[in-house]
């Protein structure tokens, strides 16, 4: 039996409080990346998980999906990859002198894309009905994929040799960025006791149909017409930064963050305002989600690229810049 099964009377808040709890079980550390996986699928978005080899960035996806509940399937991207492998072909069958449809590994809740920057660009540009649309197009007839469905795709950014960059509309399809550091010292330690011996396995505690209720429950969350004022504000400061005292930053960024990065903030903070037991989002909330929604999405100059500047550096610049309103809740509500 499941915890969800054990505590129906639990909170939506307490049972997300649990499934941390069980990747945490296995993941040691990590706990920004933890939390990001459980918000993404919260807020129905895909999740680009960026580190060195070895960081458990495929441990944790692999482990969430156990905690979840749900079919899941891994592809290892590969230069030799083709779009059939991922989505499926027709395959003619002499027997009965008729073709069949073959449906593809992405006919799952979750879809772990490995090292997704290793596949040329057709294979990068099949993934992109599936995560927009969530179907698959073959001869013609549409084929839905199973609900809830996300894509975690891991990439190592430091290699360079057969690895195609993602360009700039597939990673606009990822409402997170999330980059994956090295353990602590402290952490390395407790790695070391704790997967050196039997390492720890994942028990279910979700399944899809509570995880389609607490997305629903997510989408509820009441947002302030102050608070999305704030996000549109940051926003817009990123497209014209002098309009927003950031005049420095018009030789920084090419091209601002598109609209999916509005709805991604708001998405995301409901989903992160659910995950911390509030039926309310707070500025607070677009804060701690803004430089995973946004940093990705921006487009930067040459000369900043040849300065080495990062994206992330630029959205803390933004988020300091723009002030949060103050939201008064009335708490008899």
């Amino acid at each position: 039996m499941s915890v969800a099964e054990e505590l129906p009377g639990g909170t939506d808040a307490a049972v997300l409080r649990q499934a941390l709890d069980e990747v945490r079980r296995v993941i040691v550390g990590q706990e920004h990346m933890v939390e990001r996986l459980i918000v993404a699928l919260l807020a129905r978005g895909h999740c680009l998980l960026e580190g060195v080899p070895g960081v458990a960035k495929t441990l944790a996806a692999s482990t969430l999906a156990t905690v979840v509940g749900g079919s899941f399937a891994r592809i290892q991207f590969t230069p030799d990859l083709v779009p059939s492998d991922i989505v499926g072909t027709r395959v003619f069958h002499p027997s009965n002198e008729k073709f069949d449809v073959e449906l593809g590994p992405v006919f799952v809740n979750f879809l772990l894309a490995d090292e997704i920057n290793r596949a040329p660009a057709k294979v990068q540009s099949a993934l992109l009905e599936v995560m927009a649309e969530r179907q698959v197009t073959l001869a013609g007839v549409t084929h839905p994929l199973p609900r809830p469905f996300i894509v975690l795709a891991t990439q190592n950014p430091i290699e360079s040799e057969g690895v195609y960059p993602l360009p700039e509309v597939q990673r606009d399809r990822f409402l997170f960025r999330v980059r994956v550091p090295h353990p602590s010292a402290h952490e390395e330690l407790e790695i070391l006791h704790r997967m050196s011996v039997k390492p720890p396995t994942p028990e279910r505690v979700l399944d899809p149909e509570r995880l389609q209720a607490l997305q629903e429950a997510a989408e509820q969350v009441s947002v302030h017409q102050l608070v999305a004022d704030y996000v549109v504000r940051l926003v817009m400061s990123t497209r014209a930064p002098a309009e927003y005292g950031l005049g420095e930053l018009g030789d920084t960024i090419e091209i601002g963050v598109s609209p999916r990065a509005t709805l991604g903030l708001v998405s995301a903070g409901r989903a992160l305002a659910l995950l911390r037991g509030r039926d309310y989002l707070l500025p607070d909330d677009i804060r701690d989600v803004a430089v995973d929604v946004m940093a990705h999405r921006l487009m930067l100059t040459f000369d900043a690229l040849a300065d080495g500047v990062d994206p992330e550096q630029v959205v803390r610049q933004i988020l300091h810049a723009v002030p949060p309103p103050l939201v008064v809740w009335n708490q008899q509500r």
